[in-house]
């Protein structure tokens, strides 16, 4: 059901967003840029152009980070984690791997998947390139509305074509690509793969913000995460109620049918002490995202999804003790679609 936002509810919902403190402050982005119209924002149109690898840095055995600059960050440089496999040599010719995208979530960054798991020594792994993208503190894999504006950031630019086409270009990554994430990270794996049709094979999401719009907590939640760096919320999606084309058209459950033919993975827990949590603890945020993961997995299946698995397992917070548990669980499913066994 679509929710009806009053006046009243609007106003309480942009003083919540500039007042609720969910996590800490960090330093603000740069300014807008280049124009775009808010359709454009609506369906991922933003500033391109040639992104550009200025740095490489060997961290581990098979960990290199790549600093990249970016039109469609206003030209700033960011980094890039690549976990890479047995074999990977990208001076080589003919180097195509089949390509797992591994999204952080919010506050994290292109780090907290190897720093957080065991992804590192997931040895199903060794015949994949994984990519972890920087997406910013708070960034919602998004090109940001900015009052019509647009510009700096366009996350989605960024990661769909600019650094999509670098990677293939020049770093062994091939057209074989999968994508899963978390909290933020799972709304923009959910996300990607509806909003560029083919791009990836599968898509999972762990908690993922999997229906934004699903009622006024929910948008005031959202809401609240966009204004946690004493930013405008309205600068990413617009306003809920007079920019709410551009929210359905971040929202995974208003894209349900463009997930349907391809495998997708949800899982969530209930906001209430699980086996991996101490006694007693409770998680609105995680209760909140498991509603949401209700809601898209009923309408995945309305629409027709055929390939649809989930694992909304009750008891669970939000924390990475799950997430990395997950991982492991929905990668005969992503691997499968690779053809990587």
């Amino acid at each position: 059901m679509v929710p009806v936002l009053t006046v009243r509810n609007r106003l309480l919902l942009l003083l919540s967003a500039l007042l609720l403190t969910l996590v800490p402050a960090a330093p603000s982005l740069a300014a807008a840029a280049p124009e775009a119209t808010a359709e454009a924002a609506a369906q991922g149109g933003g500033p391109r152009g040639d992104a550009e690898v200025v740095g490489v840095t060997q961290v581990g055995e098979r960990l290199v980070d790549l600093s990249v600059r970016s039109p469609a960050l206003g030209g700033r440089t960011v980094p890039v984690r690549l976990l890479t496999p047995d074999g990977w040599d990208p001076e080589k010719p003919g180097q195509n791997w089949p390509t797992l995208w591994l999204l952080h979530g919010c506050c994290g960054d292109y780090t907290s998947w190897t720093s957080a798991t065991d992804v590192e020594d997931t040895d199903s792994l060794r015949d994949v390139l994984v990519v972890m993208p920087e997406a910013g503190w708070n960034g919602w894999y998004s090109n940001w509305w900015n009052f019509g504006e647009g510009g700096d950031p366009a996350w989605e630019t960024f990661h769909t074509d600019e650094l999509r086409r670098l990677l293939e270009s020049d770093w062994g990554a091939s057209s074989n690509r999968v994508v899963a994430g978390l909290s933020m990270g799972g709304q923009g794996a959910l996300m990607y793969a509806a909003r560029h049709r083919g791009m990836f094979r599968a898509a999972a999401a762990y908690s993922g913000a999997a229906h934004p719009l699903l009622n006024d907590e929910s948008v005031g939640r959202i809401m609240g995460f966009f204004g946690g760096r004493g930013d405008d919320p309205r600068r990413v999606w617009g306003d809920p109620v007079d920019q709410r084309a551009i929210w359905q058209a971040h929202d995974p459950y208003y894209l349900a049918k463009k997930l349907k033919s391809i495998p997708v993975y949800l899982s969530c827990g209930d906001g209430t002490a699980g086996p991996l949590d101490p006694p007693g603890a409770t998680d609105a945020l995680e209760a909140d995202f498991n509603r949401q993961n209700q809601a898209l997995a009923a309408e995945l299946k309305r629409v027709g999804a055929k390939k649809l698995i989930t694992n909304l397992y009750g008891p669970g917070t939000h924390r990475w003790a799950y997430w990395e548990r997950e991982l492991h669980a929905s990668l005969p499913m992503l691997l499968g679609a690779l053809k990587v066994r």
